[in-house]
């Protein structure tokens, strides 16, 4: 027993489950757990349940009082009558439903008709073109469908309902519903009616919770909040302020920060979503960020630290060398069937150390236009925070803040998007106890200031960039 009053949040992510136990008041970390997920496009839920139970055994929630999962965006659940999975859920990192989201837009209209409905462009990604895609493509499986969730709405009322959805009631939150291409974040209302222009009938939605609301109890009476998505989970976590810009550097590379007033960008560019605590969160999606400097490692014949030492013995700018990092396609500029460009080929540009540091400024660059499309949407940029597992590397610090313009941070190593659902587990707690907080209890987030880097060469890096983006696919 403990003398704490503990909370957990859970981080159900692409490729793993990863659980942290927290001080309600300080947000220390307590227990940790994790256990990985399948590789792949899709993957059965039941994947992610297994995967929490392993990493929750040997008594990680031992004497927790209250839970909240953030779990990765748009991923398409299907249920049946009785709240079975109908087929494998289709990940937000699955571009067969490209088409679909292309016929979408241009069905209603194009980009601004989409933007002024949902404040997002429909891609790949959103959920409302994997249901075109589902809708399609296997007719029989859809027909079954009564319900459709998120993985975080799934593995909440899995929580709740210790193991099974069956007569749980199903709820989300406005940050990962926002994500879905069918609600709003302007008039916070689902657009059933978009839903049903992809879907071709209505289907059953998760009821939207406000930040302090109930998901429902456990069992053993352990609270559960609404969760949210990944993104909204790691805001919450690093406890955004206006001019905070995160840029996270993981499987995809995400730019977002916390605003006011909700975004309709008709580019599709920035994705006009809503946050954990009733605010905004317009962000900007790419598919390509660690998973590059990973492929140039291996082409080198090296590891990351050795990667980090080819680009550092490089000059800026590579040499001439630029990358258009598309090696995954790309979501951002909307490139789903587009490969990787290597431009500026020399025999004196062609060395190791050049292609490691081309890796690093291509990769930057192209979340640096990220940046750009939100200063363009009227959000503030002030100051970046750098966070997932490639911001650990020696070369992206030293390049990061000369490829963004502005002052770069480097927060302590943390799981933030678990830390994020755990501190919406202690506002839900706090606020299920009468005490009628306003706002996330505060937890403070150290971060590193990382050496400044600007100059000439990196203007010069970003419109070789711009050229080799505008030459290979004209944008």
């Amino acid at each position: 027993m403990t003398d704490r009053t503990l909370v957990a949040g859970v981080d159900s992510s692409t490729q793993s489950t990863k659980v942290v136990v927290c001080d309600a008041a300080t947000g220390e970390i307590v227990r940790e757990g994790r256990a990985a997920h399948p590789e792949g496009t899709e993957v059965d839920p039941a994947a992610w349940w297994a995967a929490y139970e392993e990493a929750t055994s040997a008594g990680l929630l031992e004497d927790v009082q209250a839970i909240a999962v953030a779990g990765q965006q748009h991923g398409m659940v299907a249920l049946d009558e009785d709240c079975n999975v109908v087929r494998k859920a289709l990940l937000w990192n699955d571009t067969r439903s490209a088409g679909a989201a292309a016929d979408l837009v241009r069905e209603l209209g194009g980009t601004q008709a989409w933007a002024d409905a949902v404040g997002t462009v429909p891609l790949a990604s959103i959920t409302v073109a994997k249901l075109r895609w589902f809708a399609e493509h296997e007719p029989s499986l859809a027909d079954q469908v009564r319900d459709v969730v998120l993985p975080h709405d799934w593995l909440t009322a899995q929580i709740v309902g210790s193991g099974t959805v069956t007569g749980v009631r199903l709820v989300t939150d406005r940050g990962d519903a926002s994500g879905t291409g069918y609600w709003a974040p302007s008039s916070g209302s689902y657009r059933t009616d978009l839903l049903a222009r992809a879907f071709g009938r209505d289907l059953g939605l998760p009821d939207v919770l406000g930040p302090q609301e109930m998901a429902g109890t456990t069992a053993t009476g352990m609270i559960v909040g609404p969760g949210t998505g990944d993104n909204m989970g790691a805001a919450l976590g690093l406890g955004l302020g206006p001019g905070d810009i995160v840029v996270s550097l993981g499987t995809s590379g995400t730019v977002f920060g916390v605003a006011e007033a909700p975004t309709a960008d008709s580019t599709g560019f920035v994705a006009g979503f809503a946050d954990a605590t009733g605010r905004f969160l317009p962000l900007v999606c790419t598919l390509n960020a660690a998973r590059v400097l990973t492929a140039a490692a291996t082409t080198l014949g090296t590891d990351h630290a050795g990667l980090d030492e080819l680009a550092l013995s490089a000059t800026p700018g590579a040499g001439g060398l630029t990358l258009l990092p598309y090696l995954d396609g790309e979501r951002t500029p909307d490139l789903p069937g587009a490969t990787g460009t290597l431009g500026g080929l020399t025999r004196t540009s062609f060395t190791p150390a050049n292609v490691a540091r081309a890796a690093v400024e291509g990769m930057l660059c192209g979340l640096a236009d990220g940046l750009d499309a939100l200063r363009d949407n009227g959000v503030p940029v002030q100051r970046v925070l750098l966070i997932g597992g490639a911001a650990r590397s020696t070369a992206v610090q030293a390049v990061a803040s000369g490829i963004f313009g502005v002052p770069v941070s480097v927060p302590s190593p943390g799981e933030y998007v678990a830390l994020g659902a755990a501190r919406q587990a202690a506002w839900v707690l706090a606020a299920s106890r009468g005490q009628g907080v306003d706002e996330a209890p505060e937890w403070k987030v150290a971060a590193e200031a990382v050496p400044e880097a600007g100059g000439e060469w990196a203007a010069e890096v970003r419109d070789a960039y711009s050229r080799l983006r505008r030459t290979m696919h004209g944008i």
